[in-house]
């Protein structure tokens, strides 16, 4: 993620302090807007332990740990404050259960991304009609792939580090993201039209891998641990006060907005199966989880 974003901010900020509280016994350095390569290959790095931390978005990591995409399930959290309710209870103790299967160690608090918000170069999103043939960069993400496949669009996966040179081709005509993300890596520069549908709530998580984590003493993991959830409750609240103001900004450059009724979008889903099938996929025990706390979904 950029300098400039929240998580990049509160990342080096935690460190600082990491480095501070263990005497430089643990120095970790933060290397932000993909200076260490792409989602699918920072995934493979902290896996094989080349790259000892990593923050993926869920959206990223869903092809690897499968219930983690249950995250991004489409329409389901009405607010940041529900969707917190889930992860840090329930939800989110199952979701760091897959990671841990992985062999990554994953924090008890994770970070925000925020509510993904569509955007596009030729016209506005107001329905799910609009959406039909619509090219659309999603992240490689099985479940945001089958949002928009259910609604008609034509997504396609990248990384996004390759995401503004498409829009600016046209190899796709829009793209969906949280505000902050939309303005730190200006998407208004080629997206005029963003429509605020909240179609999928996000998070960031960070990763650890397992055998680095296991090498560290006990008063060291206290330190990284107290350290990272606290920054993640900043970071946080962050996310929540720059989305007041960003879309102020971005109108200001000139992009123009809209905000769909939800409904017609949820009713499409639901008449295309899509929660039916993604029920299946996560099992009972975490669609659970999640309807415990938004309410029934089908």
């Amino acid at each position: 993620m950029q300098l400039s974003h929240p998580l990049t901010i509160r990342g080096i900020e935690a460190a600082d302090k990491i480095r501070q509280e263990s005497n430089g016994r643990v120095d970790i350095k933060v290397f932000p807007d993909s200076q260490l390569g792409g989602d699918t290959d920072m995934a493979s790095q902290v896996r094989s332990g080349v790259l000892e931390m990593y923050t993926p978005a869920a959206t990223s990591f869903a092809p690897l740990v499968p219930v983690v995409g249950i995250v991004n399930t489409a329409f389901a959290f009405k607010d940041s404050v529900q969707g917190w309710q889930a992860m840090d209870g329930e939800l989110g103790a199952l979701i760091r259960q897959g990671f841990s299967r992985l062999n990554l160690h994953v924090f008890d608090r994770m970070w925000e991304n925020g509510f993904r918000q569509i955007t596009s170069a030729s016209k506005p999103i107001n329905s799910p009609d609009d959406l039909k043939g619509f090219k659309i960069r999603v992240p490689i993400s099985p479940m945001l792939l089958s949002l928009f496949k259910a609604l008609g669009a034509a997504p396609t996966s990248m990384n996004v580090s390759e995401l503004y040179s498409a829009l600016q081709t046209r190899i796709v005509d829009g793209q969906e993201n949280p505000l902050s993300v939309i303005a730190t890596r200006n998407f208004n520069e080629v997206q005029r039209y963003c429509a605020i549908t909240n179609h999928s709530w996000d998070t960031w998580i960070q990763l650890v891998n397992m055998n680095v984590w296991k090498k560290l003493p006990p008063d060291l993991q206290e330190i990284i641990s107290r350290n990272m959830n606290a920054a993640a409750l900043l970071q946080r609240e962050d996310i929540q006060k720059m989305d007041l103001t960003l879309r102020a900004a971005l109108e200001g450059k000139g992009m123009i907005f809209n905000t769909p009724d939800r409904a017609p979008f949820r009713d499409a889903l639901k008449k295309a199966g899509y929660y039916a099938e993604w029920q299946k996929v996560y099992g009972d025990a975490a669609w659970k989880a999640l309807e415990n706390a938004v309410g029934n979904l089908i």
